[in-house]
């Protein structure tokens, strides 16, 4: 199964090529805030799904593109309404890399909204993403779903790959109708991100790191110890599932249990599996893991 995430490699691109002035500094920021637009290469009907098409209002007057994935026939009785799942992608991904989780999801009996975020896949572009504004993106496309006929709005979860996984964290930390959330090869705080991107690159962490840093904040409005999943777990007060390749060299899976370790009072489950950031060899292995942890945080009361 692969998800990809190029928030690194775009990063990297821009911190990599500063000659030491202020103006290449702030355009080599610049560039790892603007992910990679990948178009979506594929569809649910590609994977013999019915899908609806749809178009999700979102901050700054944008427009998200997304695919809803409804239930089985067997789940859509007008008395029993969907429980659901609003599933992001990573950094430089889109909602078709997603899709292999489309089936697990459908035949477990769960609707699933696939969005693309701001700047990535077929949704509008803005001036910048960032973690931040993954989470309003995930935040929107889950009230709008909430707001659909069929839909059961105090059973919809979230489910995020890399920064999305991050993002669904920090939009569940704030959004206490989300009823559980899946966060997959989350990396603990950005602050440490960065300091493997610049030992990577042989770049002084001071005093770069901190101008990075402090420029960064700056521009997306938020202090990274903020956002953090570190932080944000804690906030959390619904079944939370964090899923983490054994092998992954992106963000280490030590990463995973500082977060596992910080969880506080959240009901956490940690999942560690074979593989890596980006292809989880073994995760179709333990599917059935995955959607049985969604079923009980979903389960009617």
């Amino acid at each position: 199964m692969i998800f990809t995430s190029g928030f690194l490699a775009a990063f990297a691109a821009g911190v990599a090529s500063l000659a030491g002035s202020r103006a290449l500094l702030h355009w080599g920021i610049r560039k790892g805030l603007a992910a990679p637009r990948v178009a979506n290469d594929s569809s649910p009907a590609a994977l013999g799904l019915k899908a609806e098409e749809v178009r999700i209002a979102t901050a700054n007057a944008r427009q998200l593109h997304a695919w809803l994935i409804r239930a089985p026939q067997q789940e859509q009785e007008r008395d029993r309404p969907q429980a659901a799942v609003v599933v992001v992608h990573g950094w430089g991904g889109n909602a078709a890399m997603m899709l292999p989780l489309a089936r697990p999801l459908h035949e477990a009996g769960f609707a699933a909204l696939f969005i693309d975020t701001r700047c990535h896949g077929a949704s509008d572009d803005d001036r910048f993403t960032s973690l931040p504004r993954f989470a309003e993106d995930a935040e929107h496309a889950f009230a709008w779903l909430a707001a659909q006929p069929g839909i059961d709005p105090q059973r919809i979860a979230l489910l995020g790959h890399s920064v999305g996984a991050g993002a669904v964290l920090f939009a569940a930390s704030r959004t206490p109708q989300v009823a559980a959330v899946v966060s997959v090869a989350a990396f603990s705080h950005p602050v440490a991100m960065m300091r493997r991107l610049l030992a990577a690159k042989r770049l002084p962490e001071r005093p770069l790191g901190r101008y990075i840093l402090d420029y960064v904040q700056k521009t997306i409005g938020h202090r990274f110890d903020d956002i953090a999943p570190l932080t944000t777990i804690a906030r959390i007060r619904r079944p939370v599932l964090l899923v983490h390749g054994e092998d992954d060299e992106v963000v280490p899976i030590v990463e995973a249990r500082q977060i596992y370790a910080a969880r506080g009072d959240t009901p956490v489950e940690l999942m560690t599996i074979a593989g890596n950031h980006d292809s989880f060899a073994d995760l179709e292995g333990h599917i059935d893991q995955l959607t049985g942890f969604l079923q009980r945080a979903l389960a009617r009361h």
